[in-house]
């Protein structure tokens, strides 16, 4: 027997994440895709949160931190921003934080990184690593 389905229904293998997709289209945060773009975006006033993915189609647990930062800013009370890291400056971004494991969060306030949540976590573990984040000084 063949499969007479058509190949083009079939998603590309770098057809984007719709959770991750939907953090750009629904959400509005804007994705950095050059040291330019991530300096001019900590540079703005108050906390940041950068979102690095890591390669949603090996690690299962991305879809689910696309999930969880909408409702942890919202928790919150939007006292920081938010942004979606590009592949193209993901792996640097990795090495200088030493946040190496993905699904992340990075948190920076003035330009300097606090802290990072690597993989996900339960809820409770998440309020507690951001309220003592976003509790720390920028060095």
């Amino acid at each position: 027997m063949h499969d007479h389905a058509p190949d083009h229904d079939l998603p590309a293998a770098s057809a984007p994440n719709p959770l991750i997709a939907r953090l750009e289209q629904e959400f509005g945060y804007p994705r950095l895709c050059s040291a330019q773009d991530m300096a001019e975006f900590l540079a703005r006033p108050g906390a940041h949160c950068l979102f690095v993915p890591g390669d949603p189609r090996r690690n299962l647990e991305t879809a689910d931190a696309a999930v969880i930062l909408p409702e942890l800013r919202l928790t919150f009370q939007n006292t920081f921003d938010c942004a979606v890291v590009d592949d193209a400056i993901e792996a640097a971004l990795r090495e200088e934080t030493r946040a190496l494991k993905t699904p992340g969060f990075l948190f920076y306030r003035d330009g300097a990184f606090l802290g990072a949540i690597e993989k996900v976590r339960d809820w409770s573990d998440y309020l507690a690593r951001v309220t003592h984040i976003l509790s720390l000084s920028p060095a």
